[in-house]
């Protein structure tokens, strides 16, 4: 026998009881790493050796970087693979391709991302700006991670 819970009671809504809490002055005020480091979390610099940053920095860059040519080599050999196939049921004859509207369909995708790249420009340049500012502040650790990435590509 299947036992039911009652109805919750209803409650009279007081907007005095609440407080209202605006998002975006809280996420600029409250960035995520403060969560997570702490309110004291400031550029590397200020808390590591140089040494520890550029290992890091390295360790981080390096994993990233197998890892980006691990997943590049894999996209790679499957775009290829299956254009390779498509190539040969072409010539075979198992596909007919009407290249004349594969061109007009890649013309209007082109029309199309420019229309979005111009609305995206100002978020774009504001992460931009703040990645900059990232790498300005944290310019060891930030190389470290390019030398380390270079070195993951590489191996």
């Amino acid at each position: 026998m299947a036992t039911r819970n009652p109805p919750p009671p209803d409650y009279e809504s007081d907007d005095d009881s609440y407080e209202v809490l605006d998002l975006t002055e809280y996420a600029r005020r409250h960035h995520w790493w403060n969560r997570v480091f702490g309110h004291s979390s400031g550029p590397m610099v200020e808390k590591y050796s140089v040494a520890t940053q550029i290992v890091m920095g390295g360790v981080t860059g390096w994993c990233a970087g197998f890892l980006f040519q691990k997943v590049g080599k894999l996209a790679a050999t499957a775009v290829g693979g299956g254009f390779l196939l498509l190539q040969v049921a072409s010539h075979s004859g198992y596909v007919q391709i009407d290249w004349n509207r594969v061109e007009k369909d890649v013309n209007k995708a082109k029309r199309q991302i420019k229309k979005r790249a111009n609305k995206a420009a100002p978020e774009i340049n504001n992460i931009i700006e703040e990645a900059t500012e990232f790498i300005k502040q944290n310019i060891v650790i930030s190389s470290g991670f390019v030398g380390g990435f270079l070195l993951g590509l590489a191996s």
